[in-house]
C-alpha cells in the first residue's frame, strides 16, 4: 500500500446536461457540474446561510451513456470517485488549470424521468464501473 488515499464521495444536483464528447475507437467522455450546498445558522447574525459549490464530474465510455440517458438538469446523484488535476493550452495560448472528479461509482437519487415516468422504463438505480489504466491515455 502506499499510503495514500484520493477518495471523494458527494451527494448533489446536476448544473447542466451533460456534455458527451467521442473519440475515435469508440471511447466517450462526458461531463458535468454537479452542485453541493453547505447550510449553517450564522453566529454573528443568526441567520441561514447557503454556500453553494460546484464539482467538475467527468464519467467515461458506458457510465457516460448511462449518465446522458437518464439524467437531466436539478437531479439528484451520489457520485465516487477521485480528484484529477489537469493543465492545457487554450485557443489564445494560455496555460489553462481544472480540478475534476473522476466518477468511479455512482447512483441515481431522483431524476426527472423517473418522477415523469414519461418512457415507462425504470432508470438502474445503480451502476458500478471500474475504469482500468488503458483508459489513462484517453483524451479530455
Amino acid at each position: 500500500m502506499s499510503g495514500t488515499l484520493n477518495k471523494v464521495m458527494l451527494i448533489g444536483h446536476l448544473g447542466d446536461e451533460i456534455k458527451m464528447h467521442y473519440f475515435e475507437g469508440g471511447d466517450c467522455v462526458g461531463r458535468f457540474p454537479l452542485a453541493t450546498n453547505e447550510t449553517y445558522t450564522s453566529k454573528r447574525t443568526n441567520e441561514r446561510v447557503t454556500n453553494t459549490e460546484w464539482h467538475n464530474i467527468v464519467v467515461r465510455n458506458k457510465s457516460a451513456e448511462i449518465c446522458e440517458k437518464y439524467l437531466s438538469k436539478g437531479d439528484l446523484i451520489y457520485i465516487e470517485g477521485r480528484i484529477k488535476s489537469r493543465k492545457w493550452t487554450d485557443d489564445k495560448g494560455i496555460e489553462r488549470f481544472s480540478t475534476e472528479i473522476q466518477c468511479t461509482d455512482f447512483t441515481f437519487l431522483n431524476t426527472k424521468k423517473d418522477r415523469q415516468e414519461h418512457t415507462g422504463q425504470t432508470p438502474p438505480q445503480q451502476t458500478r464501473h471500474n475504469e482500468g489504466a488503458d483508459n489513462e491515455d484517453t483524451p479530455h
